[in-house]
């Protein structure tokens, strides 16, 4: 069973979990498997059946958006990670002037 990490915004909807494991073999099917469990946390995630704009997927720290969206595989041993887009905070300057956040720092 696959394993998705939830924002600590997020986490009020999922009785304070860092994390949950999920099942179903693709992106779409485990989160459906965790709004399924958690309800309150779908019209964070989804308006209607699509995913919001700006709710972001990464398996295993790639964007889901470049790989197969909803129908991307996933395998037991995967993570999930689910990042809302945020505006401002600090993070690391890089050389255009803007500011990155890296993954790793989840």
């Amino acid at each position: 069973m696959a394993t998705i990490r939830i924002p600590t915004p997020l986490r009020p909807y999922t009785a304070n979990q860092s994390s949950v494991t999920v099942s179903g073999a693709t992106v779409g099917a485990a989160l459906d498997d965790l709004t399924g469990r958690h309800p309150a946390l779908r019209p964070h995630l989804f308006e209607g059946d699509q995913l919001r704009s700006f709710v972001n997927v990464y398996l295993n720290k790639e964007d889901v958006r470049h790989l197969d969206g909803p129908e991307t595989a996933v395998g037991e041993a995967d993570t999930l990670l689910i990042i809302p887009s945020i505006a401002g905070g600090s993070g690391e300057r890089v050389a255009s002037g803007g500011w990155r956040l890296a993954i790793d720092d989840w």
